[in-house]
């Protein structure tokens, strides 16, 4: 059973054509681990990966702007298919304006989901904004929809499901994943 949505929520959601996504302390639990070598390890949930497929499924562009850049983080989003990424950018909003003009979509058709400082300029401009769990108050504050997962732990893929549910494709892709008729 999915999560139920406010309406309010579910309406101010119905819109989004393409969904921002942070990776540390969204799509990872925020941590940064290294190995014995020096390299960064990061760990992503399954289910978020899924989700974001969902979202390409449904015809909404999931993309990714990020502050840090790592070699599991390239073959991770490859392996998602994810087109539209922006790595090593701490300035996050100039990143969005020009994914946005080449979806030629506007901000009132984004949603976007970010856990800290650097997420808020975009959480702002969005039109509609999300949090985990776990982020930062000032964060949580703007967001329209705080889920109850945390970051890394299925938060994205909470805001995935709400995002197919305001859209009306969440019951179509969960029949076809069921194998049921259209």
């Amino acid at each position: 059973m999915p999560i139920e949505f406010k309406a309010e929520t579910l309406l101010a959601a119905q819109d989004v054509r393409v969904a921002f996504f942070d990776v540390d302390g969204v799509l990872t639990d925020g941590g940064v681990y290294f190995s014995e070598h020096g390299e960064t390890l990061k760990r992503f949930s399954i289910l978020d990966g899924y989700g974001l497929k969902l979202l390409r499924l449904a015809g909404i562009t999931p993309a990714v702007i990020t502050g840090r850049d790592s070699k599991p983080l390239r073959v991770r989003l490859q392996a998602l298919g994810i087109e539209h990424v922006r790595y090593g950018t701490e300035d996050k909003l100039p990143a969005a304006e020009a994914m946005l003009a080449l979806l030629g979509l506007s901000w009132t058709q984004a949603a976007a989901i970010g856990d800290d400082w650097p997420d808020l300029p975009v959480l702002a401009r969005a039109g509609f904004a999300a949090a985990p769990a776990n982020a930062h108050a000032e964060v949580r504050a703007i967001a329209h929809h705080v889920t109850a997962a945390r970051g890394g732990e299925g938060a994205a893929r909470e805001f995935c499901d709400l995002l197919l549910t305001a859209g009306g494709h969440y019951r179509r892709l969960l029949d076809a994943a069921r194998g049921l008729p259209a």
